[in-house]
Parts: C-alpha cells; sequence; structure tokens
C-alpha cells in the first residue's frame, strides 16, 4: 500500500515508482490511498504513519511487515521481498 498526495511535489514521482514497480513484479497488487481522503487519513493514524510518501507491506491480516515513509523511497527488491514472504 503506497499512501501520498498525487497532487503534491512527489506526487509524480510516487506514480512513476508504482508503474515502474507494476512493471517489475506484476504479481504484487498495490493500493494507493490519498493522505487527503477519510480511508488515507484512518489508515495512516491506525500505522502511525507521519511522513508522505509511506510505503507498507501488509498481510492478509493487517499486519504491517514493513513500513517506509518518507522521500527516500526502498529498493524495488527490498519491497518485493517483504511481499513475497
Amino acid at each position: 500500500m503506497v499512501i501520498y498526495r498525487p497532487s503534491s511535489e512527489h506526487g509524480r514521482m510516487v506514480d512513476s515508482f508504482i508503474r515502474e514497480f507494476q512493471s517489475r513484479y506484476p504479481q504484487v497488487r498495490i493500493e494507493t490511498l490519498n493522505i487527503d481522503s477519510r480511508d488515507g487519513i484512518a489508515t495512516a493514524t491506525l500505522y502511525d504513519i507521519v511522513q508522505y510518501p509511506a510505503i507498507m507491506v501488509l498481510q492478509d491480516n493487517g499486519f504491517a511487515q514493513n513500513i517506509w515513509q518518507g522521500e527516500q523511497l526502498p529498493l524495488m527488491d527490498e519491497i518485493f521481498a517483504y511481499a513475497h514472504v
């Protein structure tokens, strides 16, 4: 899951990152949330997200395996390793 503000200075960078990730790993489903939406605010509060963009790898039960916050995005291979566990 990616929580970010699409119309912000980092929006284009995150959109590009998501497209590249999906082209490399089409088997991984990515959900995006706008931080300004009701669901975005609720999710950020639930997982104690304070910097954006935030990338989370969640298990089916909602447990966060790992969370990255801030403009320094993680390596795609690192995300895939957590998502593929």
